[in-house]
């Protein structure tokens, strides 16, 4: 009987003691364990920031609007409808004949050099799903697997994720990794679709400060490679930045910043870097804010 009661007790720390409530994204990028119960829906809302690059002015604004349902208590699934807008000038020059940086951020046509280019629209779909394998609540490390399927007008892609989370402090201090490969085709009107891959590393903190709050740092590695098998190595940079995360029983807010520290671009990329900075389709600085709202 003393087992089957430390199993309960178990459970019902794995179910309702979880550090932030189900199904929280508490970090801005990166992805934890906190799935939605199975049966249950939430709708979210993210808004990210890309702005700032070598040359020019550059603001590229992307949002994810989608239903998270848990399947199952440990499989989520999340559809999202994504658009973009993007403001920029003289963000683009000549990559074959001018000796300046090429800038050119992600939307920008290269026709628009020297030019005010401005555009929004709807981009396209995507489809993600996480199957948590073990419960970080209850063991050192958990662990969890995440895929996502995306089609758009501007690039298709297909990204895994390895995540892991481990909890102190009686829950109060959160530590997340995510090893991420993904594949890309970009199809910009007028030219060859432009087959990609890239190999990321998120890492991250947060810590509960007060009740409702959370606030910590969180980062990024980031590779890209040409060809669909990570033939070869174009570019590499790190960022790294604050977030804070906020929750109230019906609804809660993330909102984090991330700054470029440093960047190599290698090989027939090199044109995309200056200023030990990597301006491919990146910028100095990226922000993002999430909303949750759970349905009853």
């Amino acid at each position: 009987m003393r087992g089957k009661a430390r199993f309960v007790s178990m459970v019902c720390v794995a179910v309702m003691a979880t550090p932030a409530m189900a199904g929280e994204g508490s970090f801005g990028w990166l992805y934890t364990l906190d799935l939605q119960p199975k049966g249950t829906l939430e709708f979210e809302q993210k808004i990210d920031l890309t702005k700032g690059q070598a040359g020019g002015t550059y603001d590229l604004w992307k949002t994810k609007t989608g239903l998270e349902y848990g399947v199952t208590n440990d499989f989520q699934l999340t559809g999202y409808l994504n658009g973009y807008s993007v403001n920029a000038h003289n963000n683009y020059t000549n990559c074959g004949t001018d000796p300046s940086p090429c800038t050119g951020g992600f939307g920008v046509p290269e026709s628009s050099s020297g030019h005010a280019y401005n555009k929004t629209q709807f981009e396209g779909a995507s489809l993600e799903g996480i199957w948590r394998i073990t419960n970080p609540v209850l063991s050192p490390v958990g662990v969890g697997l995440y895929a996502e399927v995306s089609k758009g007008k501007f690039a298709d892609a297909i990204e895994t994720r390895l995540l892991m989370q481990s909890n102190f402090l009686d829950d109060r201090l959160v530590l997340g990794v995510n090893v991420i490969a993904e594949i890309e085709k970009y199809k910009f009107a007028g030219t060859t679709p432009s087959k990609e891959s890239m190999v990321d590393v998120l890492y991250g903190a947060t810590y509960r400060f007060a009740p409702k709050w959370f606030a910590g740092v969180e980062g990024r590695f980031h590779n890209d490679f040409t060809g669909y098998n990570f033939d070869t190595h174009t570019q590499r940079a790190n960022f790294i930045g604050p977030n804070l995360h906020y929750a109230e029983k019906d609804w809660w807010i993330t909102a984090a910043w991330r700054y470029q520290i440093g960047g190599k671009c290698f090989g027939d990329g090199a044109g995309e870097c200056s200023d030990g900075k990597v301006w491919d389709s990146h910028g100095r600085n990226q922000f993002i804010v999430k909303v949750g709202v759970p349905f009853k």
